[in-house]
């Protein structure tokens, strides 16, 4: 059983300098044309688990895993501490993230925001040669007949699924070329992450109905 604290937790990456923010985009910069602009994108899906909040929770935030099961994830890099805490209590942490899609690649800082056992966001913290907007949220919500936190506030960890999973995809493209070269592969992202997620939830707990 884990309490959830209020108090938020802010720690920093001491390694992560200009490098990580170093754009690796592998094509030329491309002019941006007058009329012609890059529009913010939102993506959302959601599925039922049968898993409970807490493993679902868990798999999101091992940010070291990614490279791992999420699609077009190639590296990734956190505070060593960083899933400890975030299974205690909300915490703010820096992760390094690199991703590599059709001819694209790029590594960047995001801040990680983490809920205990109800959300895990990721916000891109400065534009990037490729992305003027970049996030994604997960979130967790236990669809059964009965509560799965105690009366002190803790959480039951042998509580059953199954559990709503949502998925959030905000982004927008520093150029409306790469945008117009990439909408229909960035439009099933959100599918696959969610797809991924399954086959990773599976991997780990096994399956379930």
């Amino acid at each position: 059983m884990l309490p959830l604290l209020s108090q938020s937790t802010r720690r920093h990456l001491p390694s992560i300098g200009p490098y990580y923010r170093r754009s690796l985009f592998s094509l030329p910069t491309l002019p941006s044309i007058p009329g012609f602009e890059s529009k913010r994108q939102n993506y959302h899906e959601e599925k039922i688990f049968h898993y409970n909040e807490k493993e679902l929770y868990a798999i999101v935030a091992d940010v070291a895993s990614y490279p791992q099961f999420i699609p077009f994830c190639t590296g990734s890099r956190i505070a060593s501490f960083a899933l400890e805490r975030a299974m205690q209590e909300k915490t703010e942490v820096d992760a390094e993230l690199s991703v590599g899609f059709l001819s694209f690649k790029e590594s960047y800082v995001s801040r990680v925001t983490y809920v205990p056992f109800k959300s895990v966001q990721a916000v891109a913290s400065s534009s990037t040669p490729l992305f003027k907007t970049l996030s994604t949220t997960w979130s967790f919500q236990s669809t059964a007949p009965t509560s799965l936190t105690t009366s002190a506030g803790g959480y039951m960890s042998d509580a059953p699924g199954p559990t709503l999973v949502s998925f959030d995809l905000t982004y927008e493209f520093s150029n409306p070329l790469h945008a117009g070269v990439s909408s229909a592969f960035f439009g099933q992202i959100s599918k696959l992450m969610i797809a991924a997620f399954a086959d990773r939830c599976q991997s780990i707990y096994g399956p379930r109905t």
